[in-house]
């Protein structure tokens, strides 16, 4: 399955496309998408020096930057380097998503990323940040004072950004999101890669742990079921992924699922029961869009 919408949300904020001829208006209200304009054929980079040179840019909160040209290869390297150099004219970002790309721009598993470490340098108040695409993606030793929010969108996430992610320092993240995504896209990791993130004191203030689009759903599930570090989450995320009744079993017998504010399971292989007796819970548990088997093969919900 593929990525069909641009976002409709970022940062508690509608997002709405940014329009040159209009510049910024009411910026604290809505979150403006930065995109190659392909009906007049402008790059990406034109129509971000516009935005930035457009004086109510400082007082914008949050940016997203979607396709930029040939995205599937081409990094986005040169708009952050822009972001950098002008980093003085946005002195109230704090959040950022860049790679806001449907499949019908360019395939999540196409996406070329870039390294992120010099713009996390440049904003050092930046409390927000999201990417989608993990080819040539980096976190060059990853460390950061203000990030609360972390969100990687992949088909398949290569062990080493994983690495780098659990190696980071990052004493205020609240929000961890991967899609892990699958091995025919990317994903070379095991659970071994993913128990270091499972460990009491990795995130003191983590609150939000997402391991979303992964084919080895039950085995993370089966793994966090019974982690003291579950005491410290309000919402556990293993939604887009191969779930089973294995996995979900495990959960229930484990050390203080019910403990959660919410248990997201959204797009699953669960069987009728196991939803009812997961519903049971006493928390809010999603276990929408559940699915069937197509000849004892399962999907999650985005690779390609």
């Amino acid at each position: 399955m593929t990525i069909a919408y641009h976002k409709t949300q970022f940062y508690d904020l509608p997002v709405i496309d940014f329009k040159p001829e209009l510049g910024i208006e009411n910026p604290s209200a809505q979150v403006y998408r930065i995109a190659f304009d392909y009906d007049k054929e402008i790059d990406v980079k034109e129509i971000l020096e516009t935005f930035l040179n457009d004086p109510r840019a400082a007082e914008v909160p949050a940016l997203i930057i979607g396709q930029w040209r040939d995205s599937y290869e081409n990094s986005p390297e040169y708009l952050l380097r822009l972001l950098i150099e002008q980093r003085d004219k946005l002195p109230k970002l704090k959040a950022l998503f860049v790679g806001d790309i449907t499949f019908e721009e360019n395939e999540i598993s196409w996406i070329i990323q870039s390294d992120y470490a010099p713009l996390l340098n440049a904003f050092p108040l930046l409390e927000t940040l999201g990417v989608r695409g993990s080819n040539e993606l980096k976190f060059s030793q990853l460390r950061h004072y203000s990030l609360k929010t972390l969100i990687i969108e992949s088909g398949g996430l290569p062990s080493e950004i994983i690495e780098s992610v659990i190696n980071a320092k990052l004493p205020a993240l609240e929000h961890l999101e991967l899609w892990l995504g699958v091995e025919r896209y990317g994903f070379d990791g095991s659970l071994k890669t993913i128990k270091p993130l499972l460990e009491m004191g990795r995130f003191p203030k983590l609150r939000y742990l997402g391991l979303r689009d992964s084919e080895m759903a039950d085995e993370i599930a089966i793994e966090i079921a019974d982690a003291p570090f579950l005491k410290q989450l309000e919402i556990l995320d293993l939604s887009m992924g191969t779930l089973t009744d294995k996995g979900a079993q495990a959960l229930l017998e484990g050390y203080g699922i019910n403990r959660l504010k919410k248990l997201d399971l959204h797009h699953h292989y669960l069987s009728r029961t196991m939803m009812e007796k997961l519903e049971r819970l006493g928390i809010e548990v999603d276990v929408s869009e559940q699915q069937e088997e197509d000849e004892d093969e399962r999907y999650v919900a985005v690779s390609e």
